[in-house]
């Protein structure tokens, strides 16, 4: 029995020192880029960025694009110098309609034109510019079938052929996620089968499979490529837009949010309400106790706040001990509701266990009949400071309706 119960024993510790030698090679392993499964995931498909991430994404996408776009817009005419030298007429000729064409197509995605830069306009202008030389190599075939070229002739057609792995290897430009990258490389891999058919070969593993294989390494070189630049910017967004101490949104990233909020609304003539929270007698936490137990109060009030919110509204640290909260589609009466919701679960507790308490400022657009999201933070925050003066944990909503936490409106 005893026996039984030792091996059974080291069984277990076996097994558990397996697996924190996996962890620790795991953590060796993200180390040098300090990434977390769950970021990981972010890498490999694209279901859970945000907004802000998807448009920072789509800016560099687009400004890429029209880089490259813009280069090939002028190589890839004055390639007809060489189609000159190697074709006979009239093959030259309509090789270089066929580049003129090309040119003209990556032409119409270099132009600066207005765009609002959205992820579909994005993946949009890439889809196209990436379609342009495998569709460029299919049409190059049919116009060179009938040819028996040799030396020079033989050596351009060839290059050609590269084409499908000029896309792939272009990918590795651009910031993508792992299945984004396998989408943008399909027709690349269609092209290549495409293109073997038309010139009159039949497909076999021992002939075309190095191809092939070397194709899936320039997807998975671009593939990596395109995961680490999405991660950087990813980070860069995050340090930008999410205030360190509080993990809500920086005021910077949080007026762009306002101004997205905004605009929906008023499209759509939906209510939208902003509250304004500013925690009363802050100051006194960090004189008496320190500014560390004062970040400490902060923390657990914007996690308090977090919490209590719904999946749509957004938490944006304004400055200081100052917090808004974009209440999406919220009527006043709604901000009401939601208020006493989060003062009845509280905001935590000060340094020497007293519940921390905030006075609230609250503004609605249609009751307050603003024109401008700035306008609607100015009348929260005037009344941020009606609540305070009326003598704190309490709040003043739209048409003179103050609630006094613990007690009755009074109207």
């Amino acid at each position: 029995m005893d026996g039984s119960g030792n091996m059974q024993t080291d069984l277990i510790d076996s097994s558990s020192e397996a697996a924190k030698g996996w962890r620790s090679f795991a953590a060796h392993l993200f180390a040098p880029i300090k990434i977390t499964w769950g970021q990981f995931f972010d890498l490999l498909v694209p279901l859970r960025h945000s907004p802000h991430i998807r448009r920072h994404a789509a800016s560099v996408i687009i400004s890429r694009v029209q880089l490259v776009a813009a280069i090939f817009a002028v190589m890839v005419p004055l390639w007809s110098i060489i189609d000159w030298f190697v074709f006979p007429w009239p093959q030259w000729a309509m090789m270089t309609v066929l580049r003129l064409g090309s040119g003209l197509i990556f032409l119409l995605l270099a132009w600066p034109w207005d765009l609002s830069k959205t992820r579909l306009q994005a993946d949009s202008m890439l889809m196209v510019m990436l379609l342009v030389p495998p569709v460029f190599y299919l049409l190059s075939i049919l116009i060179t079938d009938e040819l028996h070229v040799t030396g020079i002739a033989l050596l351009v057609t060839k290059l050609y052929a590269l084409m499908p792995n000029i896309v792939l290897a272009g990918l590795a430009i651009f910031p993508l996620t792992a299945f984004e990258v396998a989408l943008f490389s399909a027709p690349a891999f269609v092209f290549a089968v495409l293109g073997l058919v038309i010139g009159g070969e039949t497909l076999s593993m021992d002939q075309h499979g190095p191809m092939f294989w070397l194709m899936v390494l320039v997807m998975g070189v671009a593939m990596f490529s395109g995961m680490s630049q999405l991660h950087y910017i990813t980070a860069l967004v995050n340090r930008a837009m999410i205030d360190p101490l509080t993990g809500a949104y920086t005021r910077r990233s949080g007026g762009e949010a306002l101004d997205l909020q905004f605009r929906l609304s008023a499209m759509s003539n939906t209510a939208m309400s902003i509250a304004f929270f500013d925690l009363d007698k802050f100051k006194s936490i960090n004189d008496t106790f320190g500014h560390e137990e004062g970040d400490k109060a902060l923390k657990a009030l914007a996690e308090n706040l977090r919490q209590g919110l719904r999946r749509g509204d957004t938490l944006v640290r304004w400055g200081g001990e100052e917090f808004v909260a974009i209440l999406h589609d919220t009527s006043p009466e709604g901000a009401k509701i939601l208020l006493e919701r989060l003062r009845s679960t509280g905001f935590g507790n000060r340094p020497d266990g007293a519940p921390m308490t905030a006075s609230i400022g609250v503004a609605e657009r249609l009751a307050d009949h603003a024109q401008d999201w700035p306008q609607l933070i100015e009348l929260a925050d005037h009344r941020m400071y009606e609540a305070k003066r009326g003598g704190r944990d309490r709040a003043v909503l739209p048409n003179e309706v103050t609630l006094v936490f613990g007690d009755k409106p009074i109207f």
